[in-house]
């Protein structure tokens, strides 16, 4: 909220960017522990499980095949599991294409591109009053708020907390 609040108010404040440090600090650190808690729960469950089997084994002279199938099923369930929660790449629809950094506050320019707010009106400020990609005249009266990026964003950062971190 206090994020949206400073946007509205100055979106290339300071203060806007120090909020956003600190929510996507905190926000990954979350993930963080979530994801080692998932990851220790997945290891354990496979531990426990592992143990159970060699005990069968002790009883039996030849495990059953349809047993060793099910083991490698189980096996491929923990990998994908696991893999979830392995950082990838953003998707470039998500970034910016001036910055290739995860949008924080899109809007589009009449050209259809869609960029970070703070890093075009710097460049309306300092380069010049064009579109940075297509170098057709642009001024901030211009710039909507890209709602459905935003949303995109937001939900991607929901699913995927690794991206938060901006280092």
């Amino acid at each position: 909220m206090a994020l949206d609040l400073g946007r509205g108010a100055n979106p290339k404040g300071y203060m806007v960017e120090e909020i956003w440090q600190e929510l996507a600090k905190a926000k990954y650190m979350e993930w963080e522990h979530e994801s080692t808690k998932r990851s220790w729960e997945l290891q354990t469950l496979k531990y426990e499980l592992i143990c159970k089997i060699s005990e069968l084994e002790g009883f039996l002279d030849e495990i059953p095949r349809s047993n060793l199938e099910q083991l490698e099923a189980l096996d491929r369930v923990f990998r994908i599991a696991a893999e979830a929660d392995l950082p990838t790449d953003v998707p470039d629809y998500l970034c910016c294409k001036i910055t290739l950094d995860i949008f924080r506050d899109p809007v589009i320019a009449p050209s259809g591109l869609t960029y970070e707010r703070e890093v075009l009106l710097d460049h309306l400020e300092k380069v010049g009053k064009f579109d940075p990609i297509t170098r057709e005249p642009l001024s901030q009266s211009q710039l909507v708020s890209n709602l459905a990026i935003k949303e995109a964003v937001q939900a991607f950062l929901d699913e995927y907390g690794w991206a938060y971190k901006t280092d």
